[in-house]
């Protein structure tokens, strides 16, 4: 697997925050088969009883480091012992809905949590990129049928939504003031905000989100309860948006000046996916279930339709997602049945990574290439 992404990561010391997380923790295990030295930042328990995190056993494979993201002290110690190339930051509070009963707590991890990154980078002199996941919900709420594209307008209409959005700012404004594309020869970092939503995939156990809902009501014989069944989302695994934050960073470390911006990732399907299609194609690839209609009194918060433009990232990056979301959701059934069996999952998230880097391969895509 080393050959992927140009052999950028091998050996390169390479900090995730959030790697705890959903997408953290798979991101941390490719980074690891492709031969980086993986440093962790999160809090002291993961985000969810069981998680990717626990099952896969990610802590072995790396350097598991627990502490706050709002705690600068702490992070800026990290940062000056271990001296990382490159920083993922995706420590966050991700639900939305839990961002409706805890709002502060939401704002300060989520936004002044990205300040703290900023400003740890800006006052060490070993990061040279950063790729910072934000969300596709960073986009002011047009109930567009068209995607959102990197240049809409910015804006959020709940505290989660806020929140990224004014991590989003921050981003632009370190940018902007301290590393400025521009002048990139002179300070040699380069800076980019990633915007990806309703990423799935094995392993995600959070509650309030469809996939882990659905899975873990069809593990536990009980009926899905779907909030709002017409609601379309940019449905795409998890494999695909990190693909592009692999790539991105290559960009961003051979050629920052061209790259240190926002991006957007989505998925095959241009039009979305209504949340009834996933829970009826996972009963069917689970072999049986059912699911009921329930309307608890926060959905009204939820956007009904989100679309997201990958145009961008297709002409500039040429990254293009690899799975039909029918293919992305085979994936997660074989990894909740796997699970469900007591198999190491470890190997199994090596053998989905792989299986996808191969399907990239056989499309042409540049990342999975051996150069």
């Amino acid at each position: 697997m080393k050959h992927l992404f140009n052999h950028t990561f091998e050996g390169m010391t390479i900090l995730v925050t959030g790697h705890t997380g959903f997408k953290g923790s798979w991101l941390s295990i490719w980074l690891k088969e492709m031969g980086a030295n993986v440093i962790g930042y999160a809090l002291e328990e993961p985000p969810t009883d069981t998680s990717n995190f626990v099952v896969s056993n990610v802590s072995e494979m790396i350097n598991d480091n627990r502490g706050d993201i709002r705690d600068y002290g702490r992070l800026l110690a990290l940062i000056e012992e271990h001296q990382p190339t490159l920083i993922f930051h995706l420590a966050a509070q991700p639900i939305v809905l839990r961002s409706v009963s805890e709002p502060q707590l939401t704002l300060e991890t989520n936004a002044m949590g990205t300040v703290n990154v900023l400003e740890a980078i800006r006052n060490t002199d070993c990061v040279k990129a950063l790729v910072s996941i934000t969300t596709d919900k960073v986009y002011y709420n047009e109930e567009w049928i068209w995607g959102y594209r990197e240049t809409d307008r910015l804006a959020g209409h709940d505290p989660y939504s806020a929140s990224k959005a004014m991590a989003e700012l921050a981003i632009s404004s370190y940018r902007d003031t301290y590393f400025p594309p521009e002048k990139y020869e002179e300070h040699g970092v380069a800076i980019a905000s990633v915007r990806a939503g309703n990423v799935i995939g094995g392993g995600d156990f959070a509650d309030f989100r469809l996939v882990p809902d659905c899975m873990k009501a069809l593990m536990a014989g009980r009926h899905i309860g779907v909030r709002n069944p017409v609601s379309v989302r940019p449905w795409q695994l998890v494999l695909e948006p990190l693909s592009g934050y692999l790539w991105l960073a290559v960009k961003l470390l051979t050629d920052g000046a061209n790259y240190a911006e926002a991006w957007n990732y989505g998925p095959m399907e241009t039009n979305g996916i209504s949340t009834q299609a996933i829970a009826e194609k996972l009963i069917e690839l689970w072999g049986d279930g059912e699911w009921i209609h329930t309307d608890p009194g926060f959905a009204k918060v939820e956007t009904g339709y989100l679309r997201l433009s990958r145009e961008k990232a297709a002409v500039f990056l040429n990254w293009q997602p690899v799975y039909t979301w029918e293919e992305a959701l085979v994936e997660i059934v074989d990894w909740f049945k796997a699970y469900d069996a007591d198999q190491e999952m470890y190997p199994v998230c090596k053998k989905h990574i792989e299986e996808y880097a191969n399907r990239a391969a056989e499309r042409g895509l540049p990342w999975a290439m051996d150069m």
